[in-house]
Formats: structure tokens, sequence, C-alpha cells
């Protein structure tokens, strides 16, 4: 019986011949990361273990993103937490202000994610690393600490699902809109501690930003993680951004998949997902009533890349936002912003009334930077839209590309950059 992508890599990394779906294995990791809210815990339940010290300073990245800069004492507080252990243990890899960016943009950008690699964070959204062709997923800050101290992780191992795409997207279809169609087909958890594969011809003509935004999302279906093969775009990138050997892993022709579809990348519109589940998910032109917004959020670690404010600008350019509208730009790291700020995309952002953050997961998971009162209605960028997620609970969040929340900053209501 043969093995999937997913299930070569963890096999390797366990120092085994072969694994099969549902067997508990210990594997060596190549990455352990943390941010500013789960690491003071994982740090915490590490000085409980008799543990000298970390087990390699240079395969530990802590990235504090989520609260930062610190929006209040105790955010700063965990700031510290983190910032001391780093410097006690000598950790190359933490990104303070000035350095930091989203976690999950950051590390690909900073060379620390290769193909081949095996890679836990304590965040959900660790799993975007696969559009490189590598094993990464989120684990609690328990597991976070034990992967600090010892250099291993356990695992069951997942079974798969193949996602076969095919064909070329039509202008203004992102990646976003790929895996928002996903989850709306197969629900939130149709991948549920599955390994979600994806292959086919439509994938040459997926951006990496594209691929990095459909394994970013890969948990919102339930899934352990996503997982792209490595193509001569990813090699690419790799090249580009890492001096790290990497390694290519490809399924066996006879791997075993619990589930296939094909879907037919240039069928797929744009995409929304209704309140209260990224599942609940509309093409534009099933949208028949105005749903009037009142923030714009366009940014982190799904769609806050170069290629996302490229795209957002160019629905901006020349327009101005709806009147008592709020529209939030965040670029996802520092060498984002400075890029963007070098092609002009933060003056045209300014002058269509958009403000510019510095990179934050601020209001994603509700936590500043663009907080939802009651009754309020924002098109959001980020990946989930639970009641509550970003801020009152009786506000929602709709999910969507930043192509759709562009053209919905100007109009006022969900809308597709076409109807401008």
């Amino acid at each position: 019986m043969g093995m999937t992508m997913t299930q070569k890599i963890l096999a390797a990394h366990a120092g085994l011949a072969h694994v099969e779906a549902g067997q508990l294995i210990e594997a060596d990791l190549d990455l352990v990361l943390g941010n500013d809210i789960t690491s003071p815990v994982a740090i915490k339940e590490m000085e409980k273990m008799n543990v000298n010290g970390v087990f390699h300073k240079d395969k530990i990245a802590l990235v504090p993103d989520h609260f930062v800069p610190n929006k209040d004492i105790k955010s700063a507080e965990h700031c510290k937490c983190v910032r001391e252990f780093a410097r006690r243990n000598e950790i190359t890899n933490y990104f303070e202000v000035g350095e930091m960016g989203i976690e999950h943009a950051l590390l690909p950008e900073k060379g620390l994610t290769v193909a081949g690699d095996v890679i836990i964070g304590a965040d959900s959204h660790t799993c975007t690393y696969g559009a490189l062709g590598a094993f990464s997923t989120g684990v609690g800050s328990t597991d976070m600490a034990a992967g600090m101290a010892t250099g291993k992780a356990w695992f069951k191992v997942p079974s798969a699902i193949k996602f076969n795409l095919t064909g070329k997207p039509a202008k203004w279809v992102s990646g976003k809109d790929v895996i928002l169609h996903i989850i709306g087909m197969i629900g939130v958890d149709g991948a549920l501690y599955k390994s979600m594969e994806f292959v086919g011809d439509g994938i040459q003509h997926l951006t990496m930003d594209d691929r990095f935004t459909i394994a970013n999302m890969a948990i919102e279906a339930g899934g352990k993680n996503g997982i792209f093969p490595v193509d001569a775009l990813a090699v690419s990138y790799m090249k580009e951004h890492s001096t790290r050997e990497y390694k290519i892993y490809e399924a066996d022709e006879d791997a075993v998949y619990d589930e296939e579809y094909t879907i037919d990348l240039g069928a797929l519109k744009p995409t929304v997902a209704f309140p209260h589940l990224p599942e609940n998910t509309k093409t534009i032109d099933e949208i028949s009533e105005d749903i009037k917004i009142d923030q714009v959020v366009i940014g982190s670690c799904t769609n806050g890349r170069l290629d996302d404010l490229r795209i957002a600008a160019k629905v901006l350019k020349d327009r101005h936002v709806a009147p008592g509208m709020r529209c939030i730009v965040i670029p996802a790291t520092q060498a984002i912003y400075l890029q963007a700020m070098e092609e002009g995309l933060l003056k045209i952002f300014i002058e269509a009334g958009a403000i510019v953050s510095t990179p934050t997961c601020g209001p994603c998971l509700g936590g500043y930077m663009g907080i939802l009162a009651e009754g309020e209605r924002c098109v959001s960028t980020t990946n989930r839209n639970f009641v509550g997620r970003m801020g009152h609970v009786n506000s929602e969040i709709y999910l969507a590309s930043p192509a759709v929340a562009a053209a919905s900053a100007v109009s006022g209501k969900i809308s597709c950059p076409c109807t401008l």
C-alpha cells in the first residue's frame, strides 16, 4: 500500500520505512513556532520540566504578532515573558517589533520553512507551510513546550483527501475563493484530522500567495494539514528566500485517499462566507440582497501578502471608500509593508480613505485594531467568522478575497470588482 506526501514526510522523520493512517508515531521536528499568546503558556509548562534549555536554538521561532505593538499591560507582560525566554535560551529566530510580521507570512519569507520539513506551531494556522511541500500543523501550548524541550512530537498519522485542481481561474478569482469553495463543499469538519492534498494541472495557475492562502485555511475544514506538491515555482520561492536544504516528497501512485474531488478552477466565482461559519458560502452572483457593511479588513496570515495588497490597490485606485466606511489594510510583514510602499500601494490606500497598520493579527481574533460593535458588519480577508470572533457577539463577519473586500469598501455593500 502506497503513501501520501504527508505520510512519506512523517515516516522519514519517524525513522520508519512505512506508516499507515491511524498509526501513532514520534517524529523529529525541524521547527517549533510560538507567538505572544501561546508561547507564555508553553514557557511556563517547560519550566516545570526537568530540562536544561531548548533542544536547538536555531529550530525555534518566536513571533510576537497577535497583540503587537502591545495593546495593554497584559499583552505587554506576555511579550516580556517571550522576550526574556528568547534571551535566556539565545533563540536565533526571535522577531521583535520592527522585524516581526504575522507569523505564517514571516516564516516562509525568512526561509525558515522548506519542503520536507515537519513543523509544529502553537497556532492553528501553522498548516500554511504545506504550500511549500512541508508537513506543518497546529498544536497546543503543552505540545509546543515538549517540542521546544525535546525536538520531537507524537502524531497520529492522518488519512488523506485528494483535491484535483484543474483549469485556470477567471479574473478576480484567487486562492481565497478556491479554499472557501472547498470548505463550502465539504463543510468545516469535512476533513477532520485528515491531510488535504492538492494536486492537478490547475496548480500551475496559482501563485505562491494563492497556495499559502489555501493551505492556511485547511484547518477551517478540520484538516490536520494542507499540502501542495513541490513544483518549479515552489523551488524558486525557496531558493529566493532560504539557504536551507529541502527535500521533495511525492505521493505514491497507489497512495490511498479517503475521498477524491475534482475542482475546475475556471468554473469558480468570487465567493463569500456568510456568518457564522466558513462553510456558509455563497458565490457573488448568489447574493441577491444588498448587504450593507461598516468595516473592511484586508490583511491577516491568510491574505496580507503582497499579491493581496496589489489586488486591493488595483480595485481602490482612483476610487474612495464609501461614506462612513472603515477600511483597514494590514501588510503581513515589514518586508511586504516596505515593498508596498515602494510600489505606491500605500499611497493608493490612503488616498482612497483607508488606513494602513503595522503588521499584526489584531482584528482577526478580536484583539484590537478593528473591533466590531454590536450590530456591525465586516467584510474581512481573515480566516474565521465565528460568533464574536472580531468583537461583539451580535456583530457579523463575511469572509472574502482582497478583491471582494476592496470592492465592498468602495460600494458600502458586499460587491465584486466587476460591478464597480
